[in-house]
């Protein structure tokens, strides 16, 4: 028998729930979970669960969890529902259904797109693609009333699936449990691309903008009605994403101003919480340049010939169209042309006009970013000053020349010394980094110090986080890019407890102790926080001494993960911790960043 169910039995029995009847009941029933999922599959039960509409699911045991995948929560976005909003499936009362497979991916480039950030291989697409996946603690059951944890996947809102590798759950749900704060995970799909995120007139007629973040709100609906039935608490869900995924919590947390009921607690927006261009022309841009490879530019985007047009089109058409357009420049937002917008709807109102009337959900929020996020999306021209300078002119079209000069003399060269080899030659250049430092603190920082700040002003809980410890140093070298540091998604083998998952694609792979002992405190200060609001627990194996945010600190109370650093950067923190961020001049450079007429020219 393999050891590895043993030694998750004896992590729950040294780290059971609070009474001591729940205790004895969670350790037995894990107990005989957990020596079954150590036998041949075909030995045990599988685990099932009922939905709010009695509709029965079996799922199956994977990596000592309970595993449900391609749960369908909305019906096919194909035909004449394309670009439309998503419409809740609902299969008849008492139905059985098999969740054992993932279902498609949302239409996108099939084959590995994004290695080694990451690490999913997508093989099957369909405009039939709105699922999701269930994934919790062996033994739940539906009085368990578990704390749930909802991912919505990155990937510019072109790429990815819930499906992807890098964010398999089961290692932060064991390590949950072994903490004594067992979660349970949902992963869901949304609609990608044009097919999510078309702009025209006539669809905001229809009230069909927005299909891509108005899938995710579904499906958080779909777990306010359903997820009591798989052992979880409705009343107790964060969600959580990372890129485009961490622009969509921002999206969701000023979803119809505010005006309906929150269908979540908290958030984790990693790397991102909102994003420049929603105001700005990058995806009407992308969808004149879709009209005219498609031939639907008889008339312009905003006509409902043209949105004919596109819905007569096949999946495969529509879809080669967009990719063969795909611009990934400063000019294009850096491959973030397919953006909400402001529909008078969904999203009543530029984000930023919505933060700052309060029209924003009254929840609590980790935010955070990697030291060196932004690296692998600068590309410059020439490796000098004016190369920044005319890469961030692309950029950022509507900044005036005054702010954009005032910008970049927020971070002068001279701090930027280049990242070099053991033997002293340059890998990372001085332009590369400072321009990265600039992408960074624009788009994953300082918006994110926006959001975070009108949520303390409401009594809310708010923490911030800089990555600076990643393994993957070794496998960026071996795809030619050494010495770039804690790029974007460093953190999602440590939060998600599974460092194994990058030893694929003959990747190197060379983890050491202080790796995996950072994926155990940095995956138990998740799920900490999903579990209490509070990602530093005394007497638990957490991130220690993380305090909130504080906003009128010079380090804005950023707490360091990872390195010899690690630590609260705030007042009466760690000195380590706060030299760490004094060089990064966060509260001066968001200052400058986060002004009115600054956020306008973002364009957010």
């Amino acid at each position: 028998m393999d050891s590895a169910p043993l030694i998750w039995i004896l992590r729950i029995w040294t780290s059971p729930p609070a009474s001591f009847g729940a205790m004895m009941r969670w350790a037995l029933t894990s107990i005989v979970c957990a020596a079954c999922c150590a036998l041949a599959h075909t030995s045990c039960p599988a685990p099932v669960a009922k939905d709010g509409n009695q509709v029965v699911y079996e799922g199956f045991y994977r990596d000592q969890v309970e595993t449900f995948l391609g749960i369908r929560y909305a019906e096919d976005t194909g035909g004449p529902n394309r670009f439309k909003p998503p419409i809740p499936y609902q299969p008849s009362p008492g139905t059985n259904i098999k969740a054992t497979e993932t279902g498609p991916a949302c239409p996108q480039p099939t084959g590995a797109q994004l290695l080694p950030l990451y690490l999913g291989n997508i093989t099957t697409i369909s405009e039939d693609c709105l699922r999701l996946n269930v994934i919790r603690p062996n033994g739940t059951h539906p009085g368990s009333n578990l704390p749930v944890l909802v991912f919505i996947h990155g990937g510019s809102f072109i790429a990815a699936s819930k499906d992807d590798p890098v964010a398999h759950p089961g290692g932060l749900i064991l390590e949950s449990v072994a903490n004594g704060h067992p979660v349970m995970h949902v992963a869901l799909n949304y609609r990608l691309g044009v097919f999510g995120f078309a702009q025209s007139a006539s669809l905001q007629q229809e009230g069909s903008e927005n299909a891509g973040v108005r899938d995710q709100r579904l499906a958080l609906e779909w777990v306010q009605h359903n997820i009591a039935g798989f052992g979880g608490n409705p009343n107790n869900v964060t969600i959580h994403g990372q890129s485009s995924g961490g622009l969509a919590m921002g999206i969701q947390t000023v979803a119809y101003g505010a005006s309906k009921p929150a269908p979540f607690q908290q958030f984790i927006a990693q790397s991102q919480a909102l994003e420049g261009g929603i105001t700005g022309n990058f995806t009407r841009k992308a969808m004149n340049k879709v009209a005219n490879a498609t031939g639907c530019n008889t008339t312009d985007i905003d006509s409902a010939a043209t949105v004919s047009c596109f819905r007569a089109l096949s999946m495969e058409e529509l879809l080669q169209a967009q990719t063969d357009t795909h611009g990934s420049g400063p000019a294009e937002n850096v491959g973030d042309e397919w953006l909400p917008v402001v529909d008078g709807d969904f999203l009543p109102a530029a984000p930023s006009e919505l933060i700052g009337t309060g029209r924003v959900y009254n929840v609590s929020a980790i935010a955070g970013w990697c030291n060196n996020d932004a690296v692998p999306f600068v590309s410059l021209s020439s490796q000098t000053p004016n190369g920044t300078y005319e890469w961030f002119k692309e950029y950022l079209p509507d900044f005036t020349l005054s702010n954009l000069n005032k910008l970049l003399d927020l971070y002068p060269s001279s701090e930027f010394p280049p990242s070099r080899s053991a033997n002293g030659s340059v890998e990372v250049s001085t332009e590369t980094l400072r321009a990265a430092r600039i992408l960074r603190d624009i788009v994953f920082v300082c918006q994110a110090v926006f959001l975070g700040e009108a949520l303390q002003k409401s009594g809310n809980s708010f923490y911030l986080y800089d990555q600076n410890q990643t393994f993957v140093t070794d496998i960026l070298a071996s795809e030619g890019s050494p010495g770039e540091g804690p790029v974007h998604t460093s953190e999602f083998a440590y939060m998600f407890g599974n460092l194994s998952h990058y030893n694929v694609y003959d990747f190197p792979f060379y983890p050491n102790a202080t790796d995996y002992a950072l994926r155990d405190r940095e995956s138990r200060s998740w799920s900490s926080f999903v579990a209490t609001g509070n990602p530093s627990l005394e007497n638990k194996t957490t991130l220690k001494g993380w305090k909130q945010a504080d906003l009128t600190d010079e380090n804005l109370g950023v707490y360091i993960i990872g390195s010899q650093n690690e630590g609260y950067s705030g007042l009466n923190g760690s000195s380590a911790a706060r030299r760490g961020v004094e060089a990064q001049k966060l509260k001066k450079r968001c200052e400058f960043l986060n002004q009115p007429d600054v956020i306008k020219q973002q364009g957010y």
